[in-house]
């Protein structure tokens, strides 16, 4: 897959971080009502897939996903898998 990384306007590629990492899983926590597809969803997924591991994106329970975010989780064929957690904590996953 090729990816085109952007570049702020004083050239310094931009690069991004998941909040945990656990086994061959990189989880990033969304506090939204509605996630949208982000650089940030992009890149970490792209740069999971090249070495191997997976992107955990969990969410509230309630939160909506936007279409593009739908489509591009199917797109990268289990690379990217959306959980949901519950407000007081728990999670439904099936890691």
């Amino acid at each position: 897959m090729n990816f085109h990384f952007k570049q702020t306007r004083h050239q310094t590629a931009r690069g991004s971080r998941p909040d945990g990492v656990l086994g061959e899983n990189w989880f990033l926590i969304k506090n939204v009502d509605e996630l949208r597809l982000t650089y940030q969803i992009r890149l970490l997924a792209f740069m999971a897939n090249d070495r191997g591991y997976r992107l955990v994106i969990r969410i509230p329970k309630d939160a909506k996903r936007h279409r593009t975010l739908r489509e591009f989780v199917l797109q990268m064929d289990g690379v990217v898998k959306i959980d949901n957690f519950k407000n007081d904590g728990t999670v439904s996953s099936n890691i």
